[in-house]
């Protein structure tokens, strides 16, 4: 039973959209791109995209929108011909954009509310795996006031601080009976709030191309004093915990992106994503009651992954714009080290989406995103957990804007 508790309280139950837990999803009209955007002043999304292109936006604006993200996951057992499936639940990545200052003067304001990193996943309580986990909800939310300054007519560069705010829920089925025959649970539960920032160059050559750099910085993001809970049996419970602490790497990113211009209608992006996973080499938990369990530490041993984008954007006629985009990202996750809140592997990114203009200051924008993640078969180090696993991913968007 140590043992099983001890794997437990090691595993960090996450999956995310875009890479291992990160989300890519920050605006509708780059997510029909593809996810590329750091090489345009495509929106106010380029708070988040660009803030170095915050400048050279040609009106002020303000923008809401929202990805609810269906996932589903199939997993079987080595030696098993069962295949066995997540529950359908829908997840939400929001963001939101204000850009403020006049066009015509040099230096101009933004703030942005994004999701980068998340995930939700939910098994069935009596899956194959389920003293490894049963249900997480993972939530980092990142609120980043943004100064951008055009400091000649073709370079702008900006910057803005990121406060970021998370959250984790995490469930697991333990191996001790309880009086009425049920299996004991487990539960981690903590909020997380910590600092960090986005930085970024934007320039336009004489060419005409367009070209994007920018760095969004590592959050550590630190749970202390998170809730420990153990529905167990009554003899075995003052021996476990009730609080915990740990830390969780939120990677960081660093993005080169170009924008072409074929005519004065058609914009095709192209970016390249370098995530910096590296840093997460291992997952520490510090208990405040080690009678049973003492503090672990778990290796995780990411590398550093990127991805690949290409979109394109057409407009069609003054009111429709329509828009499509590729991408491929490779996964950070090693052998051996895949679990079942991270089945991550390589995968392929479709999409496509229209923009509407309902009059000349409102806006209406549509995406679809479609997620292939490979088939990946692999044994888990700690747990055991031996199996394969298929993803995919349907992630429909839609955002209003207002612009003056």
């Amino acid at each position: 039973m140590k043992k099983i508790l001890l794997s437990f309280l090691l595993a960090v139950p996450i999956l995310g959209y875009s890479q291992s837990f990160q989300v890519n999803l920050q605006g509708q009209k780059q997510t029909a791109m593809g996810g590329a955007g750091t090489g345009l002043a495509l929106d106010e999304a380029a708070v988040f995209f660009n803030p170095g292109a915050v400048s050279f936006l040609k009106k002020n604006g303000v923008q809401a929108g929202i990805s609810p993200l269906y996932l589903k996951t199939a997993f079987r057992e080595n030696g098993s011909n069962i295949t066995e499936y997540n529950k359908d639940k829908i997840a939400t990545p929001v963001m939101g954009y204000a850009v403020f200052g006049s066009p015509a003067n040099r230096l101009r304001f933004g703030i942005g509310i994004y999701t980068p990193f998340g995930g939700a996943m939910h098994w069935k309580e009596d899956w194959t795996g389920k003293y490894t986990v049963t249900s997480l909800d993972l939530q980092a939310i990142y609120i980043q006031p943004t100064l951008s300054l055009k400091i000649t007519d073709n370079i702008g560069i900006g910057g803005g601080l990121v406060y970021s705010l998370g959250k984790v829920d995490l469930r697991r089925a333990i191996p001790i009976t309880k009086s009425n025959g049920e299996a004991s649970t487990a539960k981690l539960k903590g909020d997380a709030k910590d600092f960090g920032w986005n930085a970024g160059i934007y320039v336009q050559t004489v060419s005409g191309v367009s070209i994007g750099v920018t760095h969004r910085s590592q959050i550590t993001a630190k749970v202390k004093n998170g809730d420990a809970i153990f529905d167990v049996p009554d003899a075995l419970k003052a021996s476990m915990p009730t609080r915990f602490n740990a830390e969780l790497p939120l990677p960081a990113t660093t993005s080169i992106g170009l924008g072409f211009y074929p005519s004065d209608k058609t914009t095709i992006a192209v970016d390249v994503n370098w995530v910096h996973w590296n840093k997460y080499k291992e997952l520490a938990f510090d208990y405040d009651n080690n009678a049973r369990i003492p503090d672990t530490k778990s290796p995780r041993n990411y590398h550093d992954a990127a991805a690949f984008r290409v979109g394109i954007q057409n407009q069609t006629t003054n009111r429709l714009a329509l828009r499509a985009g590729i991408a491929y990202a490779m996964t950070p996750v090693g052998k051996g080290y895949v679990t079942p809140e991270v089945p991550d592997a390589d995968r392929l990114l479709l999409s496509a989406g229209l923009g509407f203009k309902a009059s000349e200051r409102f806006l209406i924008d549509l995406s679809f995103l479609y997620e292939n993640v490979k088939a990946r078969n692999e044994t888990n180090i700690e747990t055991g957990l031996s199996g394969e696993f298929k993803t995919a991913a349907y992630i429909p968007g839609i955002s209003f804007s207002y612009k003056w």
